[in-house]
């Protein structure tokens, strides 16, 4: 992860992707010579509907091969920009969380299917992030239905 914000470009202006730079507002990265230079290259302004613009803990999104540069934004500039993104933010973690409910649901089985295939409790730990104790009971479990 880095510390600074991207601005990136996306295909057409209706990708849900990033914050348009409008409505994020007056950002005083865009008036460095670096980001105008950066602009200009790319032959789009900053009141453009495909200049985007993601927080540093969302830039991982960014499509390879997007153009992009690395811009630093004060506390109030990302604070707005994470406002901008709250609905789109919002709604991604919402279908991460439906979708761990929907496989965790039947943790406890896959538990006992890894145990019972002879994988190791503390690497079922490693690769799932289950708490150990959890582990440990479902490989109890298991066992005594073997024994």
């Amino acid at each position: 992860m880095t510390d600074d914000a991207y601005l990136f470009l996306v295909d057409g202006p209706a990708s849900p992707l990033g914050a348009p730079v409008a409505v994020v507002g007056d950002l005083e990265c865009l008036e460095t010579p670096a980001v105008r230079a950066w602009l200009d290259a790319q032959g789009v302004t900053a009141a453009s509907g495909a200049l985007r613009l993601l927080p540093p803990e969302e830039t991982a999104a960014i499509p390879e091969g997007a153009e992009k540069l690395p811009v630093p934004l004060s506390d109030e500039e990302l604070l707005r920009l994470r406002h901008a993104l709250a609905p789109g933010v919002h709604a991604r973690v919402e279908e991460e969380l439906l979708a761990y409910r929907d496989c965790a649901g039947d943790r406890d089985a896959l538990l006992a299917r890894a145990v019972a295939a002879g994988i190791a409790p503390h690497r079922i730990v490693e690769l799932t992030g289950e708490d150990p104790a959890t582990v440990t009971a479902v490989a109890s479990k298991a066992a005594g239905r073997r024994g």
